[in-house]
């Protein structure tokens, strides 16, 4: 049976990705509660590569917040898409820090399957930090994170958080199409539930 930590952290960082797909700005937000919780869990799984993953989740949520708001000159960023040079740049620093990280866990921690959760951190890191500049790249490269993470966590018998983390992955996939459609756009706006739509001057 699942814990009231875990329910709780799932069902926030849920809603968070869940709004981050449609882009929405109070994925931010709800975004830092989630992980908050989340940080808490998994230090309690012995997951420690997951734990300052959420730290830096908590703290990139601050900086995404004002991004999306303000990041291009004040005004909100667009939705774009990333050069390939610097996708072959991020992945092929992402494996080297996923073995070195995973090596440091290894010989002197009792981290559980450190280079797999080494791998979770160092593409989340990559993948959150596509979703702060809006580059449409950051869901397939969550696609392939939740990928991983679920049967790890399932592995710890956190089953709640895999299970959850494959509907995560499903989401990536429809997100990845959604923002496809966005970067197509001379401007993509952000959305909020709380905000009144613009006003259109009249022909």
């Amino acid at each position: 049976m699942s814990a009231p930590l875990e329910i709780a952290a799932n069902v926030i960082t849920g809603v968070s990705i869940f709004l981050a797909g449609r882009n929405n700005l109070h994925t931010w937000w709800t975004g830092i509660l989630g992980c908050s919780l989340f940080a808490m869990l998994f230090y309690q799984s012995n997951l420690y590569a997951d734990v300052l993953l959420q730290g830096f989740f908590v703290a990139s949520s601050v900086a995404g917040w004002w991004q999306w708001r303000h990041g291009r000159m004040g005004e909100p960023l667009p939705v774009t898409h990333a050069s390939l040079r610097t996708l072959l740049r991020l992945a092929f620093g992402g494996v080297l820090v996923t073995a070195a990280y995973g090596a440091l866990l290894h010989h002197y921690t009792d981290a559980y399957a450190p280079f797999v959760d080494s791998s979770v951190l160092v593409f989340s890191v990559i993948a959150q930090l596509l979703l702060l500049q809006r580059r449409v790249e950051n869901w397939p490269l969550w696609i392939l994170v939740n990928a991983i993470a679920m049967p790890l966590y399932a592995s710890r018998g956190l089953y709640l958080t895999a299970a959850l983390y494959g509907c995560y992955l499903i989401n990536a996939i429809v997100s990845w199409m959604v923002w496809r459609t966005l970067a197509r756009k001379p401007a993509s706006p952000i959305l909020s539930p709380f905000e009144p739509p613009p006003q259109r001057d009249l022909p």
